[in-house]
Formats: structure tokens, sequence, C-alpha cells
């Protein structure tokens, strides 16, 4: 087993994870510039929804036009190298597996789509921002449980679990992001309808 420093230290994975940093810096500088004005909750997640956007337009938005022309592995560039990378963790996206690439053809069409016009619900305070919300968070869970589930059920043959940067950092770091942020955003507005429907009841205002 390979040991973390000299994984990191290696310049694929090196310039993966940066590549992989500097979206972040970029949706954290674009989501607090549009967050001006909203709640510390809300900023948040303006920041989450544009690094999300960003992920789905520039690096998985390439790996369906890489994957339908030919595949990542017979592929050169910046981008083909980032998924060369990680499919040292989980070798299906090397080969344009059909689960994979066709769940990532309906992810940067339709998260990618959601998440700009939940952005805009956000900043517009618009009455239909939590339908759009629980609909990308579902969308981006059920993306997560497909990804992995098909593989699971036959032993998982394509992910290698071997070292500990695939595993921890590109495996469940990477995906369990995809996880965590949807689930806590549901919980946002779950409290969020709660509160309306509340005010909505209270004695003496007729339901509108």
């Amino acid at each position: 087993m390979s040991l973390w420093p000299e994984e990191l230290g290696s310049p694929a994975a090196a310039g993966s994870l940066l590549l992989c940093a500097a979206q972040l810096a970029v949706g954290y500088a674009v989501g607090s510039s549009l967050g001006r004005g909203v709640g510390a909750a809300d900023r948040w997640a303006l920041v989450w929804l544009c690094y999300d956007a960003l992920v789905h337009f520039t690096l998985e938005g390439p790996f369906v036009y890489l994957s339908l022309a030919g595949s990542v592995a017979d592929s050169d560039g910046i981008i083909a190298s980032l998924w060369k990378e990680y499919s040292k963790a989980d070798a299906r996206w090397l080969h344009s597996d059909p689960t994979i690439v066709s769940l990532e053809m309906l992810t940067v069409v339709l998260d990618g789509f959601l998440a700009l016009l939940l952005i805009y619900a956000i900043v517009k305070e618009r009455y239909y921002r939590h339908f759009i919300q629980i609909t990308l968070c579902v969308c981006e869970l059920y993306g997560g449980w497909m990804t992995f589930c098909p593989d699971w059920l036959i032993g998982s043959p394509n992910l290698n679990t071997s070292n500990w940067l695939y595993l921890w950092v590109y495996l469940v770091f990477f995906n369990g992001v995809w996880v965590l942020i949807p689930g806590l955003l549901l919980w946002q507005s779950w409290i969020g309808l709660k509160k309306m429907h509340q005010k909505e009841m209270k004695p003496g205002k007729k339901f509108r």
C-alpha cells in the first residue's frame, strides 16, 4: 500500500486536488458575492450551489463529452488527466461505463440547471425556492446511490480501496460531500416549509 504523502506528492494527484480546490475557491467567491444581504445559512447554500454548478458544467460536462466521443482512456488534456486520476479509485470512469455516463448526462443537464435556478430563487426570494431545492437534493442523492449501488451488488470489482488516498479522499470524501450537503439542504427546506405552514395557520389568519 502506498503511503499518503507519496500519493499526494504525485503530479497527477496533486494537480487534481489543486484543480478541485481552485473550483471551490471560485464557488466561494461567487456564492459569497451573490449572498450579500441574505442570512448565513442561505449564503453558505449559495457557496455550495455555485461550486456544485461549476463541477457539473466544467468537470462532469467534459466527462460526458469525452465518453460519448470515445473514452477518458483515449483522451488527453487537463480534464482527461483528472478523470484518469480519479479512475484509479473507480475504473468505470476510464472506459465509458454506460451506467456512469447515463447518470452523468442527467446530472449535467438536470442538476446543473436546477442549481442555477435555485441560486436565482434564493437571491430573488422566489416562492418556488424550496420546491427546486428539494428536487435538486433528491436528484443528487439518487445520483450518488446509483453511482455505487450497481457496483456494490456485484462485489465492487471496479473500486480500488487498497490505497488511503483512493478510498478516503476520492471515494468517501468527494462522493460523501454530495450526500451530506444535499441532506442538510433537505433539512433546511423541511424547517423552512414548517415555518411557512405555521405562519399560515396562525389563529385569525385566512389561509391563502
